[in-house]
């Protein structure tokens, strides 16, 4: 399993080769008599989870994901990697089926790349929200439901997406198995006038509880803080190292 990176060049070439396997067997969890994919996990005794949070500040913004990925009963992984930078500031959390990610986040860094190349400048990140939901609304990135945030000219944004390309802009947000936990810290811990450091803060919280009390999340923590420099991932096998 590979560890978080922060260059953005070399992106489109980490999920070749030895680097397929970023996000471990299957993240997420998702319910509901129209998922076929996730019923056939059940029905072939997988069990799915992860816990995934995104919040904004003036300054930039924070995205946190926990470490663990389950087979069954069984923990089939205790580093996973499950957000991404995708733009030179912005970057993508997952909670879904891995081969479905892996493709999705190709798929944006491509499309990134292709848009500077053709227009001279970066993406907006309401440009790159609407790209993703267009991807998910295709039906060809069966079943992922990501958190987007990032920098621009407008500011900071957070941008909630579920499986089926819905997308809506926040100010903080949550995604799987975990998330009811989360989010009641969000609730709690999450002001306005946050400062980076006071946002990694909340974001460690809200994924420690999760890690308390889902039992498909776990084994750390990693996080990306999004500025207008660009995108720092890190990974923290002790959460209260954050707190």
């Amino acid at each position: 399993m590979r560890t978080p990176t922060s260059g953005f060049a070399d992106e489109l070439g980490q999920l070749d080769g030895d680097n397929s396997n970023v996000f471990g067997p299957e993240l997420g969890e998702f319910s509901g008599e129209g998922n076929q994919h996730a019923g056939d996990a059940d029905d072939a005794g997988m069990k799915t989870g992860t816990t995934t949070v995104g919040l904004k500040t003036d300054e930039g913004v924070v995205l946190a994901t926990d470490m663990r990925a389950s087979l069954g009963n069984m923990v089939s992984s205790k580093d996973v990697q499950k957000v991404e930078e995708i733009h030179p500031t912005g970057a993508l959390t997952i909670a879904g089926s891995v081969s479905a990610a892996q493709n999705l986040i190709s798929s944006l860094q491509a499309e990134v790349r292709l848009y500077e190349a053709r227009r001279g400048e970066d993406m907006s990140m309401q440009a790159l929200s609407t790209l993703t939901g267009n991807f998910l609304r295709s039906g060809a990135f069966l079943i992922v439901s990501p958190i987007l945030g990032g920098v621009d000219d407008e500011g900071s944004h957070i941008y909630s997406i579920d499986a089926l390309g819905g997308t809506t802009e926040e100010e903080y947000t949550v995604t799987g198995s975990g998330s009811q936990f989360a989010l009641g810290v969000l609730e709690q811990h999450y002001e306005d006038d946050l400062s980076l450091d006071e946002a990694e803060e909340v974001a460690a919280r809200a994924i420690k509880s999760a890690v308390e009390r889902d039992l498909a999340s776990g084994n750390g923590i990693n996080v990306a803080v999004v500025t207008e420099d660009g995108v720092d991932v890190s990974k923290y096998k002790d959460i209260d190292q954050l707190l």
